[in-house]
């Protein structure tokens, strides 16, 4: 699908993504975008049950280091989960062209999951200090979608993850992002009914916001 500009190729894979393959081929595209060989990218997909850990992810917050295969993403942040019921969004932009602000990016990252959010009437919201989208107040505060993202070469790769509707029991095999005092929660654990397709269709919806409003300082 390439609505929104042809210079960037909306993928979508089905099925449950191998997340060693995955990693390798995103690496592989973002270096061919900065040589100009390859388009910009955004790819929604799933894995299976896996923890990653960023570049900041501290030994002792890995809980269950052999419930799931665990692997080094390279990307910011610390321990994540990733598996089915949740939609991964690689994005795969070049910042070069697009305000070389990171900043800007991360923070528009967080504006689209929430109005991505708002259109199955959930609210959601970013938190000062805190990467990532949150919902609830007080005891109902939880974290619903995770980001992290890496720059190389003034070009986006990693992205984000949304929990849709995946086995959140999964998430205590870690202390997810570091945050060990915040529970994690889903748009089905919120009640949204909703599919993996209907959550792809506003992402796209509000894709061209948040790519228009990259250029914080332009």
């Amino acid at each position: 699908m390439d609505s929104f500009d042809d210079a960037i190729e909306w993928r979508v894979t089905p099925g449950l993504a191998p997340y060693a393959e995955t990693l390798s081929e995103m690496e592989a595209r973002a270096a061919a975008i900065r040589s100009g060989e390859a388009r910009e990218m955004i790819w929604l997909l799933e894995h299976p049950p896996l923890y990653t850990a960023g570049t900041s992810a501290a030994e002792d917050e890995l809980l269950s280091p052999d419930r799931f295969p665990v692997f080094r993403a390279g990307r910011g942040g610390r321990y994540t989960y990733h598996g089915p019921g949740q939609r991964v969004g690689y994005v795969l932009l070049d910042l070069d062209k697009r305000g070389r602000d990171v900043r800007c990016f991360v923070a528009g990252i967080e504006k689209w999951l929430i109005a991505t959010l708002a259109d199955f009437g959930i609210e959601g919201r970013s938190e000062p200090g805190r990467i990532g989208i949150w919902t609830g107040q007080g005891a109902r505060e939880a974290k619903i979608g995770a980001i992290g993202v890496r720059v190389r070469r003034w070009v986006s790769f990693h992205g984000f993850s949304l929990n849709v509707d995946p086995d959140l029991s999964h998430f205590a095999g870690i202390v997810p992002c570091g945050l060990g005092d915040y529970a994690v929660t889903s748009m089905a654990g919120l009640g949204a009914t909703t599919d993996m397709a209907e959550v792809d269709a506003a992402l796209a919806r509000h894709f061209p916001a948040m790519l228009s409003g990259l250029h914080c300082n332009g």
